[in-house]
């Protein structure tokens, strides 16, 4: 017997189960937590934010699933079995909506849609000169696979795209930089910017007063990956001065965000509540289940979580 324990305090246990037990193996059982059953049959486990310990209550885990394209919660349990590998999810159906969440950021901006929302509460009928696409520059920060489609839903769309990343990439009709020289580079060239990076050391509060500064007077921030990539007080003071006119935030420093936090009340602030890509069981229980066929034909799992790069 061969067994898969899931385990999530905000997600849909029923669905998952249903749709995982169609994709498994038939031999894998699906165990929604605390119905353990014999612990030593639970081979795998899919997990958003485990309870301290009960990952090292599995003596015979051999793959975590983190139910995220990141897997910082994970590591926050500190009895974590060290040596059993962490699995991000890879899944087109994530990686789709993350990148159509930035499109609409994006166009939003860029065609005043929160200032004509403004206009109607105040019942004002006004104009706004628009910008011209072919000459406006967004910057994609994290070109992995979620940052590329991104880059590419905005190339479609005719805007000129630039990509930052930590190590050297090329994407077709991107203009790509790379490392802390790049960045401050393509930051003066961007009327916009969109975060999809992982929270890494290097990462955090990458959106700063130093690189804030950097963009053009009028520059908006979109950010859709992890909240520590903003210091809260840097951009609140650059959305003061107007050098950044609006942001778009989907992840926060802290979540829930806490009801006294100046953004909620910010009027060139949108929020959403960490809502840009959401996991699909439909969908993320197939590349779950293409993963443990892997691993047990003997073969590369994807998406294995790198701890010393944080992604």
């Amino acid at each position: 017997m061969s067994a898969l324990l899931y385990y999530s305090e905000q997600d849909p246990a029923e669905l998952w189960s249903e749709e995982l037990q169609k994709a498994l193996p038939k031999d894998i059982d699906v165990r929604l937590y605390p119905e353990l059953g014999n612990a030593e049959d639970i081979e795998f486990a899919l997990c958003w934010q485990p309870k301290p310990g009960m990952l090292a209550g599995l003596p015979n885990l051999k793959l975590i699933f983190s139910m995220a394209a990141g897997f910082d919660h994970v590591l926050q349990d500190p009895q974590r079995p060290p040596n059993v590998p962490i699995v991000r999810i890879i899944d087109n159906t994530l990686s789709t909506m993350m990148s159509e969440f930035a499109a609409y950021a994006v166009l939003g901006f860029h065609r005043y849609m929160p200032e004509f929302h403004t206009d109607q509460r105040n019942k004002v009928w006004g104009r706004r000169w628009p910008r011209y696409t072919a000459e406006t520059h967004i910057g994609v920060l994290g070109i992995g696979a979620i940052g590329a489609d991104v880059a590419r839903k905005l190339l479609a769309l005719g805007f000129q795209v630039h990509g930052w990343s930590r190590t050297k990439k090329s994407l077709d009709g991107v203009t790509c930089h790379t490392g802390k020289s790049g960045l401050l580079e393509m930051l003066p060239q961007c009327h916009q910017i969109v975060s999809v990076l992982p929270l890494t050391a290097e990462t955090k509060g990458i959106i700063n007063k130093r690189t804030l500064a950097a963009l053009p007077q009028g520059a908006y921030i979109t950010n859709i990956g992890r909240g520590g990539h903003v210091v809260d007080e840097d951009l609140l003071v650059a959305l003061k001065s107007g050098h950044i006119a609006g942001a778009f935030l989907d992840v926060f420093n802290e979540e829930a965000l806490p009801t006294d936090h100046p953004y909620w009340d910010h009027p060139n602030v949108i929020m959403t509540p960490h809502i840009a890509g959401e996991i699909v069981p439909r969908s993320c229980a197939h590349s779950i289940a293409a993963n443990i066929k892997r691993y047990r034909r003997g073969e590369q799992v994807y998406g294995i979580a790198d701890l010393d790069r944080g992604y």
